[in-house]
């Protein structure tokens, strides 16, 4: 069977840099003349674009192998490719576990994925898991939404976290330039696009593998330099970024932020706990005071700004006292979204060999703990929303309301109203808001329908 008879279908588990990844590699499928297939059953060619961050999400990419490893006994034309960091921590042992697989490859390689494909369709078992430079995206990628976009603009991560397993399977640091960032806006400007998310595991850390250094000693290619590089393409009407870390967020990228009016008031800053022992221990590199001022400075140049963050419960020998101190900072933060997770010993990482593992039912119980907390703290900051303006960017129907259109405020707040797709998508609109809860809202429409 040619590339071009075939259907492909591509599952992705866990973070934005992998639905970035995924979308680039969706596009070197259909570079190659291939068609989407929305049934995993009925493709060609499937790619499990994997997670290993928590071993739930990897259990899940080996229980849908195996549907897919009776269907190549039955079918051997079927292509079965794992990527991503899976893929990346278990290389060759992937195949030996799951022996109908054709590709396993690692994030470093998605640029390459025609050369590793064509490889494996001539019969050999491919494995790319090897450290390399990733090549500078060329590829047009399969944009999941035609409104807004994600643009990787640094891969890798060069902490050492003592839970995580990203820089292992993601490699280190590696910054794409200026330029090749700002080209790929201005491409999505000239296709419509009116959103950006700048993408990295750990952006704050943009460009400290470029060269540059001004007269007055400052590195330049920070982030910052990179959002006033980028913010002046016409077309591109919002601009956000994630992931932050805490130990390099800087009042001078606040500041540029508050300056700039395409910049987005949205920022997510994971603090993982709220005990400085257990920060340490996770090699975290900041204390809950280092945290609480980042928020306060951002409140104080950006009042209204939203702010969301990861949190980790159950590390191992944490304390009830120390799980109370990260419900404290919960308690006294006031974020819009948090996302939790109990602790999961993770392979080849410091924090899977301690003493003091935590049983399953008390991590159970801190998770339910929190997230009650949340919730609840959640509801209160919507309330601000109440009878409130507010700029909606229309990017698709509401999957269960046809009737209904649905977007996000600058603070990344989903919002539904009643409008016509056809004629909203895309649209700055705005909207006066009708109905809160605790993570998304329902307005009215204000703004004329445009001609």
């Amino acid at each position: 069977m040619s590339t071009a008879a075939r259907r492909y279908h591509v599952t992705t588990f866990g973070c934005q840099m992998n639905k970035a990844d995924s979308e680039r590699m969706s596009g070197i499928l259909e570079t190659m003349g291939m068609t989407w297939e929305a049934d995993p059953l009925q493709a060609d060619v499937v790619l499990y674009n994997t997670c290993t961050i928590r071993d739930n999400a990897e259990q899940k990419v080996y229980s849908y192998l195996g549907r897919q490893a009776k269907r190549k006994q039955q079918d051997p034309n079927l292509m079965l490719i794992v990527a991503g960091c899976v893929a990346q921590q278990e290389g060759e042992a992937l195949l030996r576990r799951v022996p109908e697989l054709d590709l396993v490859m690692g994030p470093q390689h998605a640029n390459r994925l025609e050369d590793l494909l064509t490889q494996a369709m001539a019969g050999s078992q491919v494995v790319a898991t090897e450290a390399v430079h990733i090549m500078e995206d060329i590829t047009q990628p399969r944009r999941d939404s035609d409104v807004t976009a994600w643009v990787n603009v640094i891969y890798g991560c060069n902490e050492r976290c003592t839970y995580c397993v990203v820089p292992g399977v993601r490699g280190v640091e590696q910054s794409r330039t200026p330029e090749a960032i700002r080209a790929e806006m201005e491409t999505l400007a000239s296709q419509g696009f009116k959103e950006v998310t700048l993408l990295g595991q750990n952006i704050d850390a943009y460009g400290r593998d470029l060269p540059g250094i001004t007269a007055e000693g400052r590195r330049q290619n920070t982030l910052t330099d990179l959002l006033y590089f980028v913010h002046d393409i016409p077309g591109i009407e919002r601009i956000r970024f994630a992931t932050s870390h805490p130990r390099y967020f800087t009042e001078r990228l606040i500041q540029a932020c508050a300056e700039l009016p395409k910049v987005c008031e949205h920022f997510h800053i994971p603090f993982q706990s709220g005990d400085n022992d257990l920060l340490k221990a996770m090699a975290r590199g900041y204390t809950h005071e280092k945290y609480r001022r980042i928020i306060e400075t951002i409140r104080r140049y950006m009042p209204d700004a939203s702010i969301s963050a990861d949190a980790i419960v159950g590390f191992p020998g944490e304390t009830e006292a120390q799980f109370q101190n990260t419900l404290t900072l919960v308690e006294d933060l006031e974020f819009d979204l948090i996302n939790t997770a109990a602790y999961s010993p993770r392979p080849n990482t410091p924090a899977a060999l301690w003493n003091y593992q935590l049983s399953e039912t008390e991590k159970s119980d801190r998770l339910q703990r929190i997230n009650h907390l949340v919730n609840q703290k959640a509801a209160e900051r919507s309330q601000r929303y109440a009878g409130r303006v507010e700029e909606i960017l229309v990017e698709a129907v509401n999957p269960r309301d046809p009737s209904q259109v649905m977007g996000r405020t600058r603070g990344n707040r989903l919002t539904f109203f009643a409008g016509d797709i056809a004629e909203l998508k895309g649209q700055l609109i705005k909207v006066r808001i009708t109905e809160i809860r605790a993570f998304s809202l329902t307005g009215e429409q204000l703004t004329p329908v445009p001609a």
